[in-house]
């Protein structure tokens, strides 16, 4: 198994996290194993292709909400080290609290 769980959505509070906010958060390692996407489906060509990481984050973003890891964008850098046989994977990886304001 690659990911802990495959979901469909979004289950945390919207955070509202801009571009430059991701950017601010520093990367850390994260197991494929303790995942829970947040897409059932990946547009092929994002996972093949090279530049897909040109005019984007060069990191996965995570969410972590009662005590879960979502993989919110980088599904196809995930499957990428899941084909590479890595089994983690860097990431920022940003908190919600349960009172978190939704955007």
């Amino acid at each position: 198994m690659i990911f802990k769980r495959v979901g469909d959505g979004r289950p945390y509070p919207g955070h509202g996290l801009t571009s430059r906010a991701w950017a601010a958060i520093p990367p850390s390692q994260v197991r494929l194993d303790q995942l829970v996407t947040t897409k059932d489906t990946l547009q092929l060509v994002a996972l093949l292709d090279e530049d897909s990481t040109f005019y984007g984050d060069l990191f996965a973003h995570v969410v972590q909400w009662r005590g879960e890891l979502y993989l919110e964008d980088g599904l196809h850098r995930a499957l990428r080290a899941a084909l590479q046989q890595r089994n983690v994977l860097h990431a920022r990886i940003h908190t919600v609290d349960d009172g978190a304001v939704g955007s």
